[in-house]
C-alpha cells in the first residue's frame, strides 16, 4: 500500500502534523493530550482505511487492464461506487469496448485480405496455366502455320485478359484504399452516357443488339466524367454480355429533384433470385455467369457510384431481362 508516493506522503504529512499539535496540547494539558491521542489514532486508522480501500480498487482496475493486454476478452469490468474512480471506469471500459471492435475489423480485413488474394490467384491461375500449355506447343516445329495463327491469337487474347484483370485490381485496391482522387467536373448526361457506350458499340453491333438511349439532352450533373463513365460502361457491359444476339439494351434517364436517374434494361436471360443480393459483390460468379467472367466489373461499379455518394441497385426476374437501377445525387462546384 505505501508503495503508493500519494499515500506514503499524506501519512507523513499527517504524522508531523500530529506530533506538532500533539506536542502543543501536552504543553498545555495532559488529560486533553490523551483525549487528542484517541482521536489523533482513529483518524489515523481511517486515513489508512480509505488509503487501503481505495489502493485495492485502482490495483483491482490495473489487475483488469493486464488481462485485456494479455489477450483476455469477455471480462467484467470491476465495479466502483467513489466517483473519480467510477469516471475512470467507464473510461476504462469505453477503451477496452473499442480495442475489441478496432480488434474484429482487423480480423475481418485479414479474412477479406486472405480471401481476395486466394480469388486473384485463382483468376490468374487459369490464363497462366493456359498461356503455358500453348507455349510449349507452339515450340514444335511441325506445328502448322494456320494452328500456329490460332494459338498466337489466343495467346494474345489471354494476355489482354489478363491485362484487363491485373487494371481492374489495381482500380479496386486503389478505391479500397481511398487513394483514388475523384475530380468534380460538370458534365452533360448525354455525353457521360455517350463516353461509357464508346468503346461498347462495336461489339453490340456484331451481336446485332439494338441500343436505345433516351437520356436529357441539356440536362448536366457534377461528378468524375471518367470514373463514371467506367462505372456506367461496366453495367452496360454485363447487360450486353447476357444479352443474345439480336437482343436489346435500352438506357433511359431523367432528373428527379436531388438527383439524375439511369434506368439500364436489357432482354437478357436475367439474374436468378439466389444470386441477385451477390452480384455487387467482388469476384462473385452467378449461374448465369460466363466462362470468362471474373466477377468484378460490377462491383467495381459499384464502388465508384457509393464513393461519389451514388447508388446502384438491380431488378430481374429469370427469363425477361434485367434492370439496373442507377442514382447520381447532384452537387455543386
Amino acid at each position: 500500500m505505501f508503495r503508493n508516493k500519494e499515500l506514503k506522503y499524506g501519512c507523513m504529512l499527517y504524522l508531523a502534523a500530529g506530533i506538532l499539535c500533539g506536542s502543543a496540547v501536552l504543553s498545555e494539558s495532559g488529560r486533553a493530550f490523551f483525549w487528542f491521542l484517541g482521536f489523533f489514532a482513529a483518524g489515523l486508522v481511517i486515513f489508512l482505511g480509505a488509503g487501503h480501500s481505495r489502493y485495492r480498487k485502482i490495483t483491482s482496475l490495473a489487475l483488469y487492464l493486464k488481462k485485456v493486454l494479455n489477450g483476455m476478452k469477455k471480462l467484467d469490468i470491476p465495479a466502483n461506487v467513489e466517483g473519480d474512480l467510477s469516471l475512470l471506469k467507464n473510461d476504462i471500459y469505453k477503451l477496452v469496448t473499442k480495442m475489441e471492435s478496432q480488434a474484429e475489423l482487423l480480423e475481418k480485413d485479414k479474412e477479406y485480405l486472405a480471401d481476395s488474394l486466394s480469388d486473384i490467384s485463382h483468376q490468374l491461375k487459369t490464363p497462366m496455366t493456359s498461356l503455358m500449355v500453348m507455349t510449349d506447343i507452339l515450340r514444335d516445329e511441325k506445328l502448322p502455320a494456320e494452328k500456329r495463327e490460332e494459338f498466337t491469337k489466343a495467346i494474345h487474347s489471354q494476355l489482354e485478359r489478363m491485362e484487363w484483370l491485373l487494371s481492374s485490381l489495381l482500380t479496386m485496391s486503389k478505391l479500397d484504399a481511398g487513394s483514388l482522387q475523384f475530380k468534380k467536373e460538370p458534365i452533360s448526361i448525354r455525353s457521360l452516357v455517350d463516353q461509357a457506350l464508346e468503346h461498347l458499340l462495336i461489339p453490340m453491333e456484331l451481336r446485332g443488339q439494338s441500343l436505345t438511349v433516351e437520356v436529357p439532352e441539356f440536362q448536366s450533373l457534377v461528378c468524375d466524367p471518367h470514373w463514371t463513365a467506367e462505372a456506367i460502361s461496366n453495367i452496360v457491359k454485363n447487360c450486353m454480355e447476357h444479352t443474345p444476339e439480336g437482343g436489346s439494351v435500352s438506357i433511359r434517364g431523367e432528373v428527379r429533384g436531388i438527383y439524375t436517374q439511369l434506368l439500364i434494361e436489357d432482354t437478357g436471360e436475367g439474374i436468378d433470385p439466389e444470386d441477385l443480393p451477390h452480384i455487387f459483390e467482388r469476384f462473385y460468379k452467378g449461374k448465369n455467369a460466363g466462362k470468362d467472367s471474373v466477377g468484378i466489373g460490377l462491383a467495381m461499379a459499384k464502388h465508384i457510384l457509393n464513393m461519389q455518394n451514388g447508388q446502384v441497385e438491380a431488378e430481374s426476374m429469370p427469363g425477361k431481362g434485367s434492370r439496373f437501377i442507377l442514382r447520381l445525387y447532384h452537387t455543386v462546384l
